[in-house]
């Protein structure tokens, strides 16, 4: 079994808007095809263009319909992936140490070279953010791109994880959840971020950001410009000869 290291210099991490999020999974792609190119071994597919398509993927949005107690019901899409908890049971019941989580930066890992694919982590996961992949027998999982963000070879603008980078909406947030003062630690606690399931005391670094109500309207909005009456009282030039001639039918 591994054990977890005691505290981390950073807690590495993600915050995610759900109120921002479109569901537009461009993160997915993105995390696809940086996965399958780079990191470790490539994130196989097996027949997807057959009958039975399937494949790994480490990023993934959910979709669902919610009826708050106020307010009108609501489309909500949920982005998921590893959270990298603080206390990662995916970790504590690998039986070979592939699974660790990093002293430096908080991110949780897979050393695939001494994974032997029991799927114990996925087992022990609560989230279901570990995927076995079929072509190569080993466990995969979110890796904030690891290979990314200390690449000093990438300007500077590109060391952030891949779904980050291309969420056209702005709805995904990367740093240290360790810092208090961080600009990810301070927009959790501005908006209110919350854990994904914490009666399950796995105590993750990721953290989601609440839908706001989406009949509150802003108050800035003239709601009435439509019931306005228009600029132009009589219609003048080519539009009153239009309708003088239309009045003849």
């Amino acid at each position: 079994m591994t054990d977890l290291p005691g505290t981390t210099d950073r807690k590495l991490g993600l915050v995610i808007d759900l109120d921002t999020c479109v569901g537009c999974h461009a993160c997915v792609v993105a995390c696809k095809g940086w996965n399958t190119q780079n990191y470790g071994a490539p994130l196989s597919d097996q027949a997807p263009y057959g009958d039975l398509p399937s494949g790994t993927f480490l990023n993934r949005v959910h979709s669902y319909e919610v009826v708050p107690d106020e307010g009108a019901a609501q489309l909500v899409h949920f982005p998921k992936s590893c959270l990298h908890c603080d206390d990662a049971p995916c970790v504590t019941v690998c039986p070979t140490g592939a699974s660790y989580k990093r002293a430096e930066d908080g991110i949780v890992l897979v050393n695939e070279s001494d994974c032997i694919g029991c799927g114990l982590c996925a087992w022990a996961c609560p989230y279901g953010a570990r995927e076995m992949d079929a072509a190569e027998g080993v466990m995969k999982k979110c890796t904030l791109c690891v290979d990314r963000i200390y690449n000093d070879n990438l300007p500077e603008a590109d060391r952030i994880p891949a779904c980050v980078r291309t969420c056209p909406a702005g709805a995904r947030h990367f740093g240290d959840l360790g810092d208090p003062d961080s600009a990810v630690s301070q927009l959790v606690a501005e908006r209110g971020g919350f854990d994904l399931m914490p009666e399950q005391g796995t105590k993750p670094v990721n953290k989601y950001l609440p839908p706001r109500p989406k009949d509150r309207l802003d108050e800035s909005i003239d709601v009435l410009a439509p019931l306005l009456a228009p600029v132009a009282e009589e219609p003048r030039g080519f539009i009153a000869w239009l309708d003088k001639a239309l009045e003849r039918f």
